[in-house]
């Protein structure tokens, strides 16, 4: 293999090797020379590793641990494990799990919205009792929140319905699917809403619902006299403060089925991309005591199908050389480097396009380091294998993206003739014919921005994504389009590159906002740019007439390749 200053590129050593000889580093800087320095390391690790280094062959073929066909676990076990109950081969149709719980009695928490409403803190405060019951795809990828495969939420106070209420949902990279909440009303009986012949939820007494059809006293008296059909029978919410329950969640044909104090209260179907196998964790936190928990009638052997197997070392996947041509389209694909699943999955589905197998399009991978070194051995092999990664030589991090897409840049001008460059994630599903059709809509010699675009965006400065004052001053971000999925004309990339060989360019952890930032300099200083917005490229999960989908896990990849070839481009969202 290479040495990797040949596998990433002039540029995109440059950026980091600048940091090595500027006093005055902004904190992105700082970050990048700290990468950049561990990367180097890591990259001589690597090549001192041999081909048998341990640790490769449990990344890709599976570890070894054993599959019982049941597991339990005591109070103090779990207490232990933070909650966490760990299942090695997953789930089968026909696997359950009990929980044994107290739920605690409601405690006060404050709630903002209220505040803001009710023009008083000491209104805002709010009764809280709930927990959640968690099955998760620990195995999926490591260094990201696990997959919540099955997310069970009973509220016995708290929810914003001021009801008791049970609520499912799933999320994948952190989107949620549409959660599905059962409050005490029974659900439809339609046969194409039954899960295994089971409501999705069943009823419940509420106070603030009588029952027309007959008044308590009523019913009574026809049972008394002899009324031949059964009565029904009315439970109350199955959850109470400080009395204990016994729930059974059960893996069936359709959907998961949950039973409380031995009867069917709730049944969930299951959702495309989310499977059995794949709920290798199961966690139990929030507002209760858990006594105990068991699993039973779990699979004895591994799946056939699992992110330490998805390396399927064939002719078929490996990637074409780079054409002498000029091409249409190069496209970079964002990826992590322990997102195995991910890149098998896009070989796999849109990398098959016609125009990505004739050469008109070409596709790369741009991934970072690990800190692990056995992921880098496996990720050197994967790309030495497959031909279509390359490999940037720093430690990777959200914060350093902005360097992937400089990356992407350089190599749609220096390793390839592209007239335009899509940048995309490695969970974003590309329909290449129709995004070559947009493209070719538009006049050759006008320098082009498409993409779903933001326009007036302000920066966040509080939370999880918070952008610091030191790091984007303004108060709004110029016209952006969204990370997922973007395309520009071969002039802008030019440029881009360019700007920063003169060390003009302005960089910002946000890769996407530095686009726009770029774009908008180019517009403003060399040509007009048409910018070309379009709903389709998907931000959020996938809709109808879709010409990107983002958030899509591996499973859903496959479902909509399979759809597309049967020549409809139909989503596989959440039912």
């Amino acid at each position: 293999m290479k040495q990797i200053s040949d596998g990433y590129g002039r540029i995109t050593g440059e950026i980091l090797r600048q940091r090595n000889r500027t006093g005055d580093l902004s904190v992105l800087e700082r970050m990048a020379d700290e990468a950049w320095t561990l990367g180097l390391k890591a990259w001589k690790e690597l090549e001192q590793a041999g081909e048998k280094e341990v640790g490769e062959s449990s990344i890709i073929e599976g570890r070894t641990e054993s599959c019982p066909s049941w597991i339990s676990m005591s109070r103090a076990d779990l207490l232990k494990g933070d909650g966490l109950m760990f299942i090695p081969c997953g789930l089968a149709a026909g696997s359950s799990i009990t929980v044994v719980g107290t739920p605690h009695y409601a405690h006060k928490e404050y709630a903002p919205m209220l505040a803001r409403s009710r023009k008083g803190d000491g209104l805002a405060l709010v009764s809280v009792s709930q927990f959640v019951v968690e099955l998760q795809g620990l195995k999926s990828v490591e260094g990201e929140d696990p997959p919540k495969i099955l997310h069970l939420n009973p509220r016995l106070r708290g929810d914003w319905s001021k009801r008791p209420v049970i609520e499912h949902n799933t999320c994948y990279r952190m989107h949620w699917g549409t959660a599905q909440r059962c409050d005490g009303l029974p659900s439809e009986n339609a046969e194409e809403m039954l899960v295994d012949g089971y409501r999705r939820c069943e009823k419940w007494m509420r106070n603030d619902i009588v029952d027309s059809k007959e008044s308590k006293t009523t019913s009574w008296f026809k049972r008394f006299i002899g009324r031949k059909q059964k009565p029904e029978v009315t439970w109350p919410f199955p959850f109470a403060e400080g009395r204990m329950f016994v729930l059974t969640l059960r893996a069936g044909v359709d959907g998961y089925h949950i039973n409380v104090g031995g009867r069917h209260m709730t049944s969930f179907p299951y959702r495309t991309g989310f499977t059995l196998e794949d709920a290798t964790g199961l966690v139990v936190k929030g507002d209760l005591d858990v006594h105990s928990v068991f699993a039973t009638s779990l699979p004895t052997s591994h799946p056939s199908f699992s992110p330490q197997r998805v390396l399927e070392m064939s002719e078929t996947w490996k990637a074409s050389a780079l054409p002498k041509h000029a091409i249409k389209l190069f496209i970079g694909v964002l990826s992590a480097s322990n997102h195995f699943a991910e890149r098998m999955a896009v070989r796999k589905t849109w990398m098959q396009a016609a125009a990505v197998k004739s050469s008109d399009v070409v596709v790369r991978f741009f991934v970072a380091l690990n800190p692990r070194k056995e992921v880098n051995v496996v990720l050197r092999k994967e790309a030495a294998y497959f031909g279509d990664i390359v490999i940037l030589p720093f430690m990777d991090r959200y914060e350093l993206v902005v360097l992937k897409t400089m990356a992407i840049c350089e190599f749609g001008i220096q390793n390839v003739t592209a007239a335009y460059v899509l940048k995309c994630d490695d969970d974003t599903f590309i329909r290449v014919d129709t995004v070559l059709k947009e493209i070719e809509a538009v006049p050759e010699q006008k320098p082009l921005y498409m993409g779903n675009l933001n326009l007036l965006h302000r920066p966040l400065r509080n939370g999880k994504w918070a952008v610091t004052f030191e790091e984007w001053p303004e108060s709004v971000y110029p016209p952006y389009a969204n990370g997922p999925a973007y395309i520009i004309s071969r002039d802008i990339v030019t440029f881009i590159i360019s700007q920063h060989k003169e060390r003009r360019l302005r960089l910002f952890k946000m890769e996407d906002v530095s686009m726009g930032m770029w774009v908008e300099r180019f517009n403003n200083t060399v040509a007009a740019v048409q910018y070309s917005h379009n709903w389709k490229f998907c931000q959020y999960g996938c809709m109808e007439g879709y010409f990107t989908a983002h958030y899509q896990s591996p499973r859903q990849m496959v479902c909509l390749w399979d759809k597309l070839t049967r020549g409809r481009a139909r989503c596989c969202n959440f039912r």
